[in-house]
């Protein structure tokens, strides 16, 4: 079933646990993602980031999961991730988009809560959805991060009226290994200063002993997840090819692929305790 980002956040910060937003590339990904959310009776948001929107247009993405969604037992988000325009913004919202994420991380405070405040009121106007990003995440051998400032956080969270906002406070984009604890102090902060659902970009680099305590314990209610998904990708597909090498119909190599994907999936949802939380209200 479709379902906004509101509708899965609020009852995860309530009941004390976390949705998982999986970074997809493709059709085989999503499925796999939608699949295990079934069996494990856990709500999931798929997430078209920018790779993927170079890839595939957004209309085309739009329709791949909302068939899945429409298909399925489980409350499913189409989220855009990392809008950087209003214009990005209002064509996934057009398309059938459930959630955008405006990304104005990167410009002065002002001008960043004028221009999500905008692109919120736009996707509350049509039953949609909208994260918004105060701090700056960085990437990994890339930008560096800019740690979210409680006071700004209070200001953008009333401002904007976003319905969950992304946080910097030590996570990064890409990294390969999970090693990257977050600062608990900071996030307390952040914690005491608004009522909104937190958003943890870069979940993949986070340790997972801190993701399950972080899910269950405090208003981080999405962890974002990609690196961890694309690296399970690329081991099992050369897996497949070195154990099959006369194996070339496309379709065929991508079906050996999805069952890792859909167990790495499985362990994903467990941990963010979301598993089991599929009808809660």
């Amino acid at each position: 079933m479709r379902a906004t980002l509101a509708e899965v956040l609020q009852p995860a910060l309530s009941h004390g646990y976390a949705v998982a937003g999986m970074v997809c590339l493709g059709w085989e990904d999503m499925r796999a993602y939608v699949t295990a959310a079934e069996s494990e009776d856990s709500p999931v948001i798929l997430q078209a980031g920018p790779g993927c929107r170079e890839h595939t247009p957004l209309s085309v993405l739009a329709s791949m999961m909302g068939q899945l969604a429409d298909q399925s037992s489980v409350p499913v988000v189409l989220h855009l991730d990392h809008g950087y325009s209003a214009d990005e913004c209002r064509e996934a919202i057009e398309c059938g988009f459930t959630s955008v994420m405006f990304d104005g991380s990167a410009k002065p405070l002002d001008e960043n809560i004028e221009e999500t405040a905008a692109i919120a009121a736009l996707a509350h106007r049509n039953g949609v959805s909208c994260e918004g990003e105060i701090g700056f995440v960085g990437y990994a051998q890339g930008e560096v991060s800019r740690v979210t400032d409680p006071v700004e956080a209070a200001r953008f969270a009333s401002e904007t009226g976003v319905d969950a906002m992304a946080i910097s406070i030590g996570n990064v984009h890409l990294q390969r290994q999970a090693g990257t604890v977050l600062d608990e102090p900071a996030l307390a902060a952040i914690e005491a200063a608004t009522q909104c659902p937190l958003v943890i970009h870069g979940g993949s680099g986070v340790p997972e002993n801190q993701r399950k305590r972080l899910a269950r314990g405090s208003a981080i209610c999405k962890f974002n997840i990609g690196t961890q998904l694309r690296q399970c990708f690329g081991q099992s597909l050369r897996r497949a090819l070195t154990e099959d090498p006369d194996m070339f119909d496309r379709n065929t190599i991508l079906k050996r692929v999805e069952p890792a994907l859909g167990a790495e999936a499985v362990s994903v949802y467990r941990a963010l305790g979301s598993a089991g939380k599929g009808s809660v209200k």
